[in-house]
C-alpha cells in the first residue's frame, strides 16, 4: 500500500504545523522534529546531533575518512552522492543552472546564488565590528583581519605580509611579472584588474567621471579630483624647503 502512493501521489499524512504531506507516516514523523527541534542522532565521536540517520550517517563519514561514491573518470572519492555529481560536471561540462539575468551558467546551485548577488546588489554577511556587508563569507572572513590586525599572508620571496590573500595574490605579481589582464584592442597587459578596467576607457571613450562646475569629463575619478583643485583653489602637496604648494602630487615630485 506504501509502495503505490508512489504512482497515485497521494500524500495522507500532513504536517499540523505547516501542512507539508508526506506518504508514509515515518516521514511525517521525522520531518516534525524540524519543527520541535528534536535531534535524536547523536555521533558518539564529537556527541553532534541529527534530525536523522541518514544525516548522522554522512556526518560520521569525517571521522572514518569513508568515501563510498567514485568517480568513473578520475578515480576521486567522495563522502556523499551529492559531491560525486557535482563533480562530475567537470568532466561532462553540465551547467544546469542559469542565470535568469544575463544567463550565465554554472555546475552548482549554491554558485549560482552567489552569482545572483552581482544582480540584486545582496550582501547577507555582514561585520559585527564595523557594520560593513560582504556578498560572500569568505570576503567578510579576510576583512575581519583589517579589525584584529592579523597579517596571515606572508610572502616567500620578500616577507611582506597582508592582512587578505586577494592581497598577496597581487602582490606576488610584482615577483613573478605575471599581467594576466590582458587589452583585446591593443594588447596591453596589466597586473590587476582596476588597472585593467581604467585602461579600457581609452578605447571606449568612456568619461563617467564628471566635474559638476564645468561639467569636464574624465576617465579615472583621480583624475577628476585633481581638476576640482581648479576651482577650489586646494594645493595639498607644499614643499617642505621653500613652502610652495602644488595642486597634484607629479607638479610637486618633480619640483
Amino acid at each position: 500500500m506504501n509502495h503505490l502512493r508512489i504512482h497515485t501521489s497521494e500524500k495522507p499524512f500532513s504536517c499540523s504545523e505547516c501542512g507539508k504531506c508526506f506518504t508514509r507516516n515515518a516521514k511525517l514523523m521525522n520531518h516534525l522534529r524540524i519543527h520541535t527541534g528534536e535531534k535524536q542522532f547523536s555521533c558518539t565521536e564529537c556527541e553532534k546531533c541529527f534530525l536523522d540517520k541518514s544525516s548522522l550517517v554522512k556526518h560520521q563519514r569525517i571521522h572514518t575518512g569513508e568515501k563510498p561514491f567514485s568517480c568513473s573518470e578520475c578515480g576521486k572519492c567522495f563522502t556523499q552522492n551529492s559531491s560525486l555529481i557535482e563533480h562530475q560536471r567537470i568532466h561532462t561540462n553540465e551547467r544546469p543552472f542559469s542565470c535568469s539575468e544575463c544567463s550565465k551558467c554554472f555546475t552548482t546551485k549554491s554558485n549560482l546564488v552567489k552569482h545572483r548577488r552581482i544582480h540584486t546588489g545582496e550582501k547577507p554577511f555582514p561585520c559585527s565590528n564595523c557594520g560593513k556587508c560582504f556578498a560572500n563569507k569568505s570576503s567578510l572572513i579576510e576583512h575581519k583581519y583589517i579589525h584584529a590586525g592579523k597579517k596571515s599572508f606572508s610572502c616567500s620571496e620578500c616577507a611582506k605580509c597582508f592582512m587578505q590573500k586577494s592581497y598577496i595574490v597581487k602582490h606576488m605579481r610584482i615577483h613573478t611579472g605575471e599581467k594576466p589582464f590582458s587589452c583585446t584592442e591593443c594588447g596591453k597587459c596589466f597586473t590587476d584588474k582596476s588597472g585593467f578596467l581604467k585602461h579600457q576607457k581609452i578605447h571606449t571613450g568612456e568619461k563617467p567621471f564628471s566635474c559638476s562646475e564645468c561639467g569636464t569629463s574624465f576617465t579615472q575619478k583621480l583624475a577628476l579630483v585633481q581638476h576640482q583643485r581648479i576651482h577650489t583653489g586646494e594645493k595639498p602637496f607644499s614643499c617642505s624647503e621653500c613652502g610652495k604648494c602644488f595642486t597634484d602630487k607629479s607638479s610637486f615630485l618633480k619640483h
